[in-house]
């Protein structure tokens, strides 16, 4: 299965054009990728657009790396563009009907009542838009509830949309060109808040980190990249890529799941942050603390599922020796620490030996990922493991140390990334609860389920 003629990839903002443009540096994790004379005369500068079988397979192979991503609005539309929209609901007329205005009236939709307690409610707000509407009689959760729209679904393509989201007229039409691409199973768009003002403090939080929020870069979503998963709040799938759907034994991790089987399965999903679903975040601090932790209860399921996908953090063995170096906090550390990352750029810098400023292009890989081994090492500290780090705290003047830095360093790197419309302070304490709130429902789920894979790192090269 190759691209087809007209498809077109732009290389990712991160990735480095050097050598006089004789190779390509970038991708996750990073690669060097040399271009013959004639890939490079495929290109228009940092964009290619496929015209025959070499440029497919370039392009194939920059977009499977992450040195380059799709660009929708310039791929070709499907020959069969038509789609079914399936909403579950509980409840929630009113978020019913502001999602339903959102859609194009000619679009068939199904609404499931997923057992709602008032279903007369449901029922008028779904006629009164030309919905069908199928109605659960016992509650079988967002997963069973896609489930039964899904097996009334007639067209190629479905998108689900949760209750509480407002598409943009733009939404489903850019997402379906990525399908153009015969691998991609699945397409996600970015998860915004809703366009009126924050009414709360934890809503202005939220609508600068929520959970459903995968930044702002193109990517193929894949395990143990910034990209690793995508949410069933808005999407769009093949509809015969699917099979059966989502696993119904599963209350939370349902899209997760779904996301890593059709990868597994050797599927693409796309996330493509260009359009936007607007999801009506919670605005109360109880609410929010509670959905934060039933998110972290997601773990332990999707590790029994998933072991190789489920880690916390995953180093490379230079970068584990790095954080442990650190961590023991004794005079020999940072000489230790400086040896592990001198190392690494000479190892660096010797596959690099052909290209202009080796070492220049290695010192700066090698800071690159010495800054994500430590960003992954605070969130060890102050998510995933937090109440082993709260019980070490008290006996430990080092751990203490390390647990304050990697706090306050956390904060402010994130705080003037985001660029979120709230006081440092509150920032700091939204993201302290968040934190607490998810490692909570982590923990949760592992005693539950008696088992520590979800939170154990992976050493991998």
């Amino acid at each position: 299965m190759t691209l087809p003629v007209g498809f077109r990839v732009e290389l990712d903002r991160h990735t480095r054009v050097i050598d006089g443009g004789r190779a390509l540096l970038g991708g996750f994790p990073a690669r060097l990728l040399r271009l013959t004379p004639r890939a490079r005369r495929l290109f228009d500068g940092r964009s290619l657009t496929v015209r025959d079988a070499a440029g497919a397979l370039l392009a194939d192979r920059l977009t499977d790396t992450g040195m380059a991503h799709p660009v929708a609005d310039a791929l070709p539309a499907p020959v069969d563009p038509r789609y079914t929209v399936v909403v579950p609901v509980r409840d929630r007329p009113r978020q019913l009907d502001r999602l339903l205005r959102s859609i194009r009236a000619d679009v068939p939709v199904i609404v499931v009542d997923d057992a709602s307690r008032r279903p007369a409610a449901v029922a008028g707000v779904a006629a009164g838009h030309g919905a069908r509407l199928v109605v659960l009689a016992a509650n079988a959760g967002p997963a069973g509830a896609r489930n039964a729209g899904l097996r009334l679904v007639t067209t190629p393509y479905v998108v689900f949309a949760d209750s509480d989201i407002v598409l943009d007229p733009e939404t489903v039409p850019t997402l379906l060109r990525h399908f153009a691409d015969p691998l991609v199973a699945m397409a996600v768009p970015r998860i915004t808040g809703l366009p009126a003002p924050a009414t709360t403090w934890i809503e202005r939080y939220e609508n600068a980190r929520s959970s459903l929020d995968l930044g702002d870069r193109p990517a193929r979503v894949r395990p143990g990249t910034p990209v690793s998963w995508a949410s069933s709040a808005c999407l769009v799938a093949r509809v015969d890529a699917l099979g059966e759907g989502f696993d119904e034994r599963l209350r939370v991790g349902e899209d997760v799941d779904l996301c890593w089987r059709l990868i597994a399965a050797g599927r693409r999903v796309r996330y493509e942050p260009a359009v936007r679903a607007a999801h009506e975040h919670r605005v109360r601090v109880r609410d929010w603390l509670l959905r934060k932790a039933v998110y972290g209860t997601g773990a332990q399921p999707l590790a029994r599922r998933h072991p190789a996908y489920i880690a916390p953090a995953v180093f490379a063995p230079w970068g584990a020796a790095l954080a442990a170096a650190l961590l023991v906090q004794r005079r020999w550390s940072v000489p230790a620490a400086g040896a592990v990352l001198g190392v690494v750029t000479l190892r660096i810098a010797r596959r690099l030996d052909d290209t202009p400023h080796p070492y220049r292009l290695a010192v700066r890989l090698t800071a690159d990922g010495a800054l994500g081994t430590l960003a992954q090492t605070s969130a060890l500290l102050t998510r995933h493991w937090w109440p082993l780090t709260a019980v070490g705290c008290l006996a430990s003047r080092r751990l203490r140390r390390a647990a304050a830095v990697a706090a306050v360093a956390d904060i402010a790197l994130e705080y003037r990334r985001d660029g979120t419309p709230l006081d440092p302070l509150r920032y700091g304490l939204a993201r302290r609860l968040d934190d607490l709130a998810y490692g909570a429902g982590v923990w949760f789920s592992a005693l539950k389920g008696r088992s520590t894979a979800a939170l154990r790192p992976r050493v991998t090269r």
